[in-house]
């Protein structure tokens, strides 16, 4: 059981370790430095890797539903804790907590962070951390539109009608898939970078930038985050590609080849970019009714806040916290659990979820006055089953759940309700800053106990597995299989 497992996950390290050597040259080469932690960290996982892949090659056939959720457990945890080693050998950090949570929060593109002082750190540790985010991104949409809907999670099965694939095809499928994603998100990752610098910032922050804005990851070269660039075309730039990341990445290359999209892809597309509109229309009224702003300002401080709290990518242009008391919480709490597209590198619920749901609970208002009616859930042209209907709800109720359970822990060590609330909400959907002056647009995640720090890192990899991943792998009865 464990042989593909580990000479799969060998592989995924040895990528990490091999990463490792870009910003190492940079400290090398480009800053003058006569040592880079990024040395020693890369020997190290490069050996990790290469050991676990040689040590197990075999070829793949096949892999099992028990492999499945084993090799997305297993990889990610292994990539984060790798990940962190930079970290801990570079002597920015004063605790693994705090290496734990930057790589977690990188590599799961939340967005959150424990630094207080980016302005000081080293061309490379900023480097590391966007790319931490290019690979989480990548990772993210590989994951969503090959394994999940092999393990039948969160109604993703529906990619396994776009692909055309059966779950015994899964390693062919998964060579095709990643191949074509890595193309785009590559070409996406190149044309923001060009934009970027074209909008005014200098090539590493544009690269920086980008890396982070088409993953919808949010970590930023600046303490305060795209405020600090104060630049309307940057902005606009970034606000594009967020949205673009937080399409499916499969709608972009059927639409390539020509395929027919009016499917799921085509539905949650629109509806996604409908709430949009919706969310930031609203609140810029609402921002020029109460004299924040003119209706040119309004329009361009809640276009990119709203958009990148609801693709989940984090990064702020302003304080939004000062748009006024109780509502601006509940609203920004409503716009991180909507999400992206399924199949993006956006994290939360997302679209296609919502409208299964909403869709869901329409039916059952219409049977209640009319029972003898037969009326399909449909979502967009096709008509869900009984499956996606329910691994949706499954779900829907695990994140719920896990949200109200790790309150309460975050609670038990001595956080407010808002403060214990509002950071659940921003890691679990990975959507970075939380609410209040701790952790919310203007603050980070530095002041916060190693022992929070720990939970919220779980709660990160939680959301950004789909919590139904993780939690399966943690009862008896999957291990009890033979």
């Amino acid at each position: 059981m464990w042989q593909p497992v580990l000479m799969i996950n060998g592989y995924l390290i040895s990528i990490l370790g091999l990463a490792m050597i870009v910003p190492a040259v940079i400290d090398l080469g480009w800053d003058g430095r006569t040592y880079s932690p990024f040395v020693p960290a890369a020997i190290i996982t490069v050996f990790i890797g290469a050991s676990l892949f040689v040590g197990n090659k075999m070829h793949i056939k096949r892999i099992t539903l028990q492999q499945g959720f084993l090799l997305t457990v297993v990889s990610w945890v292994s990539i984060i804790l790798l990940g962190s080693l930079p970290f801990v050998l570079s002597g920015y950090v004063p605790t693994y907590a705090d290496a734990l949570f930057e790589a977690t929060s990188g590599l799961s593109t939340t967005g959150a962070t424990i630094f207080s002082d980016l302005d000081v750190l080293p061309k490379s540790v900023l480097l590391w951390r966007a790319m931490l985010n290019g690979l989480g991104g990548i990772g993210i949409v590989i994951f969503a539109v090959a394994l999940l809907p092999f393990l039948g999670i969160g109604g993703m099965q529906v990619f396994q009608r776009e692909n055309s694939d059966i779950n015994e095809k899964f390693m062919p499928k998964f060579s095709y898939i990643a191949k074509r994603i890595l193309l785009l998100y590559v070409g996406f990752n190149v044309v923001c970078t060009a934009l970027l610098y074209w909008a005014g910032m200098d090539w590493f922050d544009a690269v920086c930038h980008a890396l982070a804005t088409v993953a919808t990851g949010g970590l930023s070269t600046k303490d305060a985050s795209i405020g600090y660039f104060d630049n309307v075309s940057v902005e606009l730039v970034i606000t594009i590609f967020m949205i673009l990341g937080a399409i499916p990445m499969t709608f972009y290359i059927v639409m390539w080849q020509g395929r027919d999209v009016r499917n799921f892809g085509t539905s949650q597309v629109w509806a996604f970019l409908k709430i949009l509109i919706f969310y930031i229309l609203g609140t810029s009224f609402y921002l020029v009714f109460t004299g924040h702003y003119g209706l040119m300002d309004a329009l361009r401080y809640s276009s990119f806040n709203i958009v990148s709290i609801v693709t989940t990518t984090g990064f702020v242009s302003t304080d939004y916290m000062q748009w006024g008391g109780g509502w601006v919480s509940a609203f920004f709490i409503i716009f991180a659990l909507t999400g992206g597209c399924t199949g993006s590198t956006s994290g939360s619920i997302k679209i296609l979820r919502w409208q299964v749901i909403f869709s869901y609970i329409r039916r059952s208002m219409v049977l209640s006055t009319d029972p003898n009616r037969v009326l399909p859930i449909k979502v967009g042209n096709l008509v869900t089953n009984v499956g996606i209907i329910s691994s949706v709800f499954v779900l829907f109720s695990a994140f719920m759940l896990s949200i109200a359970v790790f309150t309460v822990v975050m609670a038990l060590l001595g956080y407010d309700f808002e403060l214990a609330f509002s950071t659940v909400v921003a890691c679990i959907s990975n959507s970075g800053p939380g609410l209040g002056e701790v952790v919310g647009p203007a603050g980070n995640y530095h002041s916060l106990s190693d022992a929070a720090k720990y939970v919220l890192s779980f709660v990160m990899l939680l959301g950004r597995l789909e919590v139904i991943t993780v939690v399966t792998i943690l009862t008896k009865s999957f291990w009890s299989r033979s």
